[in-house]
């Protein structure tokens, strides 16, 4: 994450006096979005004296700890002994079926019980990936046919973690935003499939998003978020060319605060949401 941050630092010290316009384009770059960027503009310039690159930075973490949400508690089994159910939303190509097995392997090293449930059906590909990371992970996965209903695929999930008395039920649901419509009959199919056999159900849906896809991230989120409401965001590809100040932004403009961090390929290159770590590494 820092690399992006590390380049503009040295544009700056190596500047006699900033240009204030390449900074603010600068800014808007990393995905910390016009609103942002402005504002940071605004509290250096009131400064009224010649601004370091120490002031842009701390000027600008600042800015992002205002603007990102105190860390949650990590999810815990429910008291009722029932599943705590998590549906793992997002399109193709983020990192989803990945985020849903390693956000698995995490609960699991924290000696929860899991089950993985395979319900992005529509892409034979990601129920195979979610079965061999589930053999690689020794978590059990729950899947249909190929072009099964991913609600009934939940169901079936569902009702086997209850009778196992399972802690965490997490679904890997379809990952298309082919039209708005589709989506919103999917997904709501998906929760009112769920709250059949436990009307508390999903507990939590999380929405996987890539870092390094910017604005693209932000339509997304805005997208799902009608869809089905959201209640944190997975941000993946945080290794190297990640710059995650979209985490920021999404969280500033639509109220999804960062819940969980994947930061590499490896099963155990996932964290979970820390402020504090989390501005030190942007910047």
């Amino acid at each position: 994450m820092a690399g992006f941050f590390k380049s503009l630092l040295n544009k700056i010290t190596n500047r006699a006096e900033i240009d204030w316009d390449d900074l603010e384009a600068d800014l808007i770059s990393s995905d910390l979005g016009i609103r942002m960027s402005t504002s940071i503009i605004d509290e250096l310039r009131d400064l009224g004296r010649e601004v370091s690159a120490d002031d842009v930075v701390e000027t600008t973490r600042r800015q992002i700890a205002r603007r990102l949400p105190e860390n949650f508690p990590p999810p815990a089994p429910r008291a009722d002994g029932k599943p705590f159910v998590i549906l793992v939303v997002g399109v193709n190509g983020t990192g989803k079926t990945t985020s849903s097995a390693k956000l698995g392997l995490w609960l699991h090293q924290r000696g929860h019980t899991v089950i993985l449930a395979a319900a992005d059906t529509f892409r034979a590909a990601a129920v195979e990936q979610l079965q061999r990371w589930g053999e690689r992970l020794h978590l059990p996965v729950v899947k249909g046919n190929p072009n099964a209903d991913p609600s009934s695929v939940c169901f079936h999930a569902h009702q086997k973690a209850i009778a196992d008395r399972t802690q965490f039920l997490i679904c890997d649901t379809a990952g298309r935003i082919h039209t708005r419509h589709n989506l919103m009959e999917e997904l709501g199919k998906i929760r009112r499939t769920l709250a059949k056999q436990d009307e508390t159900a999903p507990h939590l849906t999380l929405l996987v998003v890539d870092a390094t896809t910017g604005s693209n991230a932000l339509n997304q989120a805005k997208e799902f978020h009608k869809a089905s409401p959201l209640d944190g965001l997975i941000v993946t590809k945080l290794d190297g060319s990640g710059k995650g100040g979209i985490a920021v932004t999404i969280h500033d403009q639509l109220g999804i605060p960062p819940r969980f961090l994947g930061t590499g390929e490896e099963p155990a290159a996932f964290s979970i949401f820390d402020k504090e770590s989390f501005v030190k590494e942007i910047l």
